[in-house]
């Protein structure tokens, strides 16, 4: 598990996605997550609904199924789901800043449906849910054992979990940790990034079985590409953007350059992107 020399808490986290909101969604979208390039010639639009639907094909997902998405973020994914899929969806944020741009997105008592919390002291009942969905939350959460033990609890048996997760590689060299992958975590306020060993040992602790993993990484890699350049628009046309960068009371600022190190950890091999695909027993 690669962890930050300073600690990461749930506050950093939320108080991260809140800071950089202008630039997160001028850069991203709505879609704050990897996109999935099956051939290459798809726009960054349709890349980021093809990794939704991979997320809903392994789901199982079928109309009116409760699925809860964790780490919903501007609630795009949640959205599609509900919207092309059928779902009735439940997502849940820490950022406020998100939660009221996913409200302000959503109409009135129909699905989704947003909450601003915790999702290690989340308020769901037992068995709430007949699919999870979490797309490159994992990271950003404290407790990853209380993650896994989470969806364990509010997932319906028989029932699948599908989680998207940024990883280190099983390999990474001692250089990569220290110049990429730390600060990696400590500037994208991540409080852990951990391999795909070290997450399927813990959703088999919690009584999870695992049914499938895949690794992503060279389907979504373009992503990052995308990102710098879109970075590199950004501070040339915009003043506000080297404002921020530079403003010193912002710790998150930095996250604007840390893309490039993202870039590099998959061109080596440091940084891996896999699929979870989970289920609970009967």
């Amino acid at each position: 598990m690669i962890t930050p020399r300073s600690q990461i808490t749930a506050t950093d986290v939320s108080r991260h996605y809140d800071d950089l909101d202008p630039f997160y969604r001028r850069l991203w979208g709505d879609h704050v997550h990897h996109g999935l390039w099956l051939n290459g010639r798809e726009t960054p639009d349709q890349a980021v609904e093809q990794l939704v639907d991979l997320v809903a094909k392994h789901l199982g997902v079928s109309p009116g199924d409760q699925v809860c998405d964790v780490g919903c973020g501007y609630g795009a994914a949640a959205r599609y789901l509900a919207r092309v899929h059928g779902a009735d969806v439940t997502g849940v944020t820490i950022s406020k800043t998100q939660f009221d741009h996913a409200q302000q997105m959503s109409r009135d008592g129909e699905s989704p449906r947003f909450l601003l919390q915790n999702w290690e002291s989340n308020t769901f009942r037992s068995e709430s849910f007949e699919g999870i969905v979490s797309i490159e939350c994992l990271a950003h959460i404290e407790n990853k054992e209380v993650f896994f033990r989470e969806i364990q609890r509010v997932l319906r048996p028989g029932r699948r979990a599908v989680i998207t997760a940024w990883l280190a590689g099983e390999t990474a060299r001692r250089w990569e940790n220290r110049h990429l992958l730390e600060p990696i975590c400590r500037e994208g306020r991540l409080p852990g990034m951990g391999t795909e060993r070290e997450y399927v040992q813990l959703l088999q602790d919690v009584g999870l079985h695992l049914v499938e993993f895949q690794d992503l990484s060279l389907s979504v890699r373009k992503t990052w590409r995308i990102c710098a350049r879109r970075v590199l628009a950004l501070l040339l046309t915009s003043r506000d953007a080297w404002r921020f960068l530079l403003k010193r009371q912002s710790a998150d600022s930095i996250f604007l350059v840390t893309v490039w190190r993202i870039l590099m950890a998959y061109r080596t091999g440091a940084m891996r992107y896999g699929l979870f695909v989970m289920e609970k027993s009967e």
